[in-house]
């Protein structure tokens, strides 16, 4: 690699060692050649390190960087950033993939777009095989909004944005363990227009143990709360009907989910249903 690459492909790993092998090999499949791979593994303790270190011999475009220790999805995507040496950045999860013009079509949406701090595009839902299941089709969101939280996570994957703007912000919290994605959105549409690229260049797998299993989405829901009352509160925006309308609603309708399901599976329900019937 020679130069200053204009894209720079960051990954965060932590014991990704059943998955990477498919994400890099969606990366240098791509149609467009100037790019680096920058990878910081946060302690892993599974063999990822040596399946990456065996791609760095045929790609040198590979920088391998490794923490001192666990220190979370915050702090390990923020140093990603700070190592990077690109103009415009992109995240991709060990565990997924992209299209092979992703890199192009996102490269040539910024160009067309200088004014924009990120873009957006639509993306693929696949299974624990990266078989593709559906198609998460993104609209627009609103520009320049005072209260805008992304709450129905239209800013999602593959979101890549200019190194300069991320520069005009606070910078990822280190402290956030899941959500930090909807953080680094919401600080980057705060400095910039953030614009749909209309066309799916990510598979994003859903698989036990992600972040997509129940357990962490009930969690990155949690953080992804906290950043909405951390965000009013700088800007002064009271949102307590807002959390009424979205929050509250939320548990009240997975609450009578759960009954409704029990009183279905429910033998003496059954039994009385017989009787009536």
């Amino acid at each position: 690699m020679q130069g200053q690459p204009t894209f720079s492909v960051l990954i965060t790993n932590y014991n990704s060692s059943n998955y990477i092998e498919g994400c890099l090999d969606s990366i240098f499949a791509q149609t467009f050649t100037d790019f680096e791979v920058v990878i910081v593994d946060d302690g892993s303790t599974d063999n990822s390190i040596a399946v990456i270190e065996a791609y760095q011999v045929s790609f040198p475009q590979i920088r391998l960087i490794k923490n001192d220790g666990n220190h979370g999805l915050g702090y390990t995507k923020k140093r990603c950033i700070e190592e990077s040496l690109g103009e415009l950045i992109g995240f991709v999860d060990p565990d997924d993939k992209i299209a092979e013009d992703a890199i192009l079509e996102m490269v040539n949406m910024h160009q067309q777009n200088p004014q924009a701090s990120l873009v957006y595009s639509n993306m693929y839902f696949c299974d624990a095989n990266l078989k593709v299941t559906g198609l998460k089709k993104i609209g627009q969101v609103p520009l320049r909004q005072h209260d805008f939280f992304n709450q129905d996570g239209f800013i999602s994957h593959f979101m890549t944005f200019k190194k300069a703007a991320y520069l005009k912000t606070k910078g990822i919290n280190i402290n956030l363990k899941r959500a930090d994605d909807q953080d680094l959105y919401c600080k980057l549409y705060d400095v910039g227009e953030a614009l749909l690229l209309d066309k799916p260049l990510y598979y994003y797998r859903i698989h036990t143990g992600g972040m997509s299993s129940m357990g962490n989405i009930d969690k990155a829901y949690f953080e992804r709360w906290k950043i909405i009352f951390a965000r009013a509160e700088e800007k002064g925006i009271d949102i307590e009907q807002y959390f009424l309308q979205t929050f509250v609603r939320r548990v009240s309708v997975r609450h009578w989910l759960k009954i409704d399901q029990f009183i279905r599976n429910n033998a003496i329900y059954k039994f009385f249903r017989t009787l009536v019937n």
